[in-house]
């Protein structure tokens, strides 16, 4: 079940496009229904599913390495896979909506199932390996969904961006992965979870700990990694929903959690995990209030918010866990139905400039309906599931174990801005007074206002019953991120306590910053004038740096000539080896074998080299193309007489063809001896005796020792069990020297590209 729940999605992936090619008016209709059903499944197995009867799949992928492809489903995995398809069912409802007639909404819908299936393969992984696939997988999903446009300039660097900044850091978390299956013995989740006390207390903790933190901070967009995200609203509307709301940013929070019984619990991961999470909640919700575009208020809240959910797994503590998984399902609701109908406003108002907006409730009950229940959960407003996660995030950070009073003020005023954040995204586009009188808003459709109406129910229901929701889905997850059993009892109201008088105070000072902002963005200079600084600032310059640095390097190494090239091969593998015998890493022979064999072999001999001679010193072309030819069919003689006809007809060919096309090009070049001065001549001289004295000398080692046949018999011994072949050269070339075949594929691959590359460039010349 587990392999069919990941792999229909990339199945689906191949047969969108084709879907909308060849049945465009029921397409938009069927797609929805895959992670709906998807979503069933899921739901079937709730109350079956805990942290000690998870449902495990495995199956055998590098055996040499231990590595199996294994699938992993816990009470955390169950309810991030649930996000994952249920709002993917939203986001494929939504898109067709959207996209209207675009005739590239059936490669948007694939690269939505794709994004869809690799987000679940990452929630469900059972394996570090298969975990990693995965987590690269969404990097490069959302890679080509946030360049979706990709006509625009603003597309393609913010996806570049995305890509660098989450790639860079999933280097980091494959060496961290590295290290953990080398400190544990294992790479399987359900080994390496009960394996916790043996990885902290292991020399190699720390590094560890700091490249899986680096891992999860640049793809949930921590700072000092936090400018991605809003970057990526250059993406279509359903994408910036699939990729707030779901788990792509999330994955950072879903690692960090699952990760929790290996690595959680020491002072380093509690000062890491908290003030980073900390800075990230307080910069996001401050950068929220200074935007006038929906989505990018929108975006920079949820940059927020993933701070607030890091901050929470870095307390650790049962109620934080509890918390960060209430506020981790609220905040998917809410934050997915204000991108839907921010994606609804643009459509049917041409704008999401919140300065031009106004009293849309008219034309667009129905989404304003969706977004201001929504709002009112972002803000924490009861009946809302919003406020009972508000609740649970201060009694957590009261009850923090490093500085519960800075952490809980800080909460405090990240929950204020985004108590803003929902006025500025709801109350002014949809209730506000004025707005452009310029603007012709109409309604939209019920593909358009469903959706974003759908998660806002959702969360008014589980704020009205939150007590099965808290049984069936929290505590399993809270269960899984601890490592222990998890008793959850949610509630929506606890009396009055500190905990709603610190919800009061939010209230008023979101009020009262919502209020502010006006004046305060009159005070602060133009965006233009801005000092430019951060982050941002610094990725731009080192990526200029490294484009500046590259198009040096390849103007000094890459100059079009073959000389200059062979020289670089040369010298390098000179030096490199040279300096092994210099240091004594290499054994010079004691004594060379006495030179023995017959007056043919030594005929032979002679011929061969008296020919290089000949290709050297002579000005001739045609001279010096026979010299060649005589050195290759000398050394094919070679071949024959010591029992190797099949290399030496493969040698005859090669020699053959090779003179036939030196002939047919070199009588074209110019006469380069004549070209070349002395020192030119010499420097070429000194290089090839360099490689010839080299080559003589390791040819001398390796006469020079016994040699063995071991490496031959052992060729034909396990050709048929190992290979499952009977001839053993193809044995050899297929599975003994794979990677070297490869190797020569790949070189065959890249020069098909640049030969294809010219020909198309010299096409479009003519044309």
């Amino acid at each position: 079940m587990l392999i069919a729940l990941v792999m229909s999605g990339f199945v689906a992936a191949l047969a969108a496009p084709a879907l909308y090619h060849f049945f465009p008016r029921f397409a938009g209709r069927l797609c929805p229904l895959l992670p709906l059903a998807l979503c069933a499944c899921l739901l079937a197995l709730v109350g079956q599913i805990s942290a000690e009867t998870p449902l495990l799949f495995s199956l055998p992928w590098i055996p040499s390495l231990g590595i199996s492809f294994s699938l992993y489903l816990d009470g955390l995995g169950l309810l991030f896979a649930l996000l994952v398809t249920g709002i993917g069912f939203l986001v494929f409802l939504y898109t067709p909506a959207y996209m209207g007639n675009d005739v590239r909404l059936g490669k948007l819908s694939g690269w939505l199932f794709a994004f869809m299936a690799a987000m679940l393969g990452t929630t469900l992984a059972g394996n570090l390996i298969t975990l990693f696939v995965f987590w690269e997988l969404t990097g490069l999903c959302s890679y080509l969904l946030i360049g979706f446009d990709h006509e625009q300039e603003e597309s393609r660097r913010a996806a570049l961006q995305a890509l660098l900044v989450t790639g860079i850091g999933g280097l980091a978390l494959l060496a961290g992965f590295i290290l953990l299956g080398n400190i544990s013995g294992t790479m399987e989740l359900a080994e390496l979870l009960g394996r916790g006390d043996a990885v902290r207390s292991h020399p190699l903790y720390l590094p560890a700990l700091l490249l899986v933190l680096a891992g999860a901070f640049t793809k949930s967009a921590q700072f000092p990694f936090h400018f991605w995200l809003p970057a990526a609203m250059a993406a279509p509307t359903p994408v910036s929903a699939y990729l707030h709301s779901a788990t792509m940013v999330k994955l950072g929070v879903f690692l960090l959690a699952r990760m929790t019984p290996v690595l959680g619990g020491t002072d380093a991961w509690l000062y890491l995990v908290v003030v980073t999470g900390g800075i990230t909640m307080l910069t996001g919700g401050v950068l929220a209030l200074l935007r006038n575009d929906l989505k990018q208020i929108l975006a920079w809240s949820t940059v927020s918010a993933l701070g607030t959910l890091m901050l929470l797994l870095g307390i650790g503590s049962p109620v934080a866990t509890t918390a960060a998984m209430v506020f981790l399902l609220v905040h998917a609701l809410y934050k997915s139905s204000l991108f839907l109908a921010a994606g609804a406003v643009d459509h049917g108002a041409g704008t999401r400039d919140i300065t031009r907006l106004g009293s849309l409730v008219k034309s667009m009950p129905w989404v304003a309906a969706g977004a201001g229940l929504a709002a009112l959960s972002m803000a924490g407003l009861p009946p809302l599931a919003g406020f009972i996660a508000k609740e649970l995030l201060y009694e957590a950070k009261l009850q923090a174990p490093l500085a519960p009073f800075l952490i809980t003020t800080v909460g405090v005023v990240s929950n204020a801005l985004a108590v803003a954040a929902g006025i500025l995204a709801v109350w002014l586009p949809f209730f506000g007074r004025g707005g452009d009188p310029d603007l012709r808003p109409h309604r939209v459709e019920i593909g358009l206002w469903l959706p974003p109406l759908v998660p806002g129910l959702l969360g008014l229901g589980i704020g009205l019953f939150p007590a099965p929701v808290g049984q069936w889905l929290v505590a399993p997850a809270v269960a899984a991120t601890r490592g222990e059993p998890a008793l959850v009892n949610l509630a929506l109201w606890h009396g009055f306590n500190p905990v709603l008088q610190l919800s009061l105070v939010t209230l008023g000072a979101g009020f009262a910053l919502a209020a502010l902002r006006g004046p305060l963005l009159r005070k602060l200079p133009e965006p233009g004038n801005r000092p430019v600084w951060g982050p941002e600032h610094l990725y731009g310059m080192l990526l200029s740096g490294l484009q500046g640095f590259s198009a040096r390097l390849t103007l000094t190494l890459q100059s079009g000539r073959l000389r200059y090239y062979l020289m670089i091969v040369v010298g390098v593998t000179v030096v490199l080896v040279g300096f092994t015998f210099l240091t004594g890493s290499g054994e010079l022979p004691s004594s060379l074998p006495r030179p023995d064999g017959g007056i043919h072999e030594w005929l032979t001999a002679i011929v061969i080299l008296a020919a290089a001679v000949m290709a050297t010193v002579t000005r001739s072309r045609l001279a010096a193309v026979a010299a060649i030819g005589t050195v290759g069919y000398g050394v094919a003689l070679i071949y024959i007489l010591f029992g190797a006809p099949d290399l030496a007809m493969t040698q005859f060919c090669i020699e053959t063809l090779s003179i036939i096309l030196f002939v047919l090009v070199l009588h074209r070049l110019p006469q380069f001896t004549l070209l070349s001065n002395r020192a030119t001549r010499v420097r070429d001289l000194l290089v090839s005796l360099s490689i010839g004295g080299l080559m003589t000398l390791m040819v001398l080692m390796a006469v020079s020792r016994p040699l063995s046949s071991h490496i031959s018999t052992w060729f034909l011994e396990q050709s048929l069990p190992a290979g499952h072949g009977r001839n053993v050269v193809n044995v050899i070339l297929v599975d003994f020297r794979a990677l070297d075949t490869l190797g020569e594929i790949t070189v065959l691959a890249v020069a098909a590209l640049g030969v294809y590359s010219l020909l198309k460039k010299r096409h479009k010349e003519e044309s």
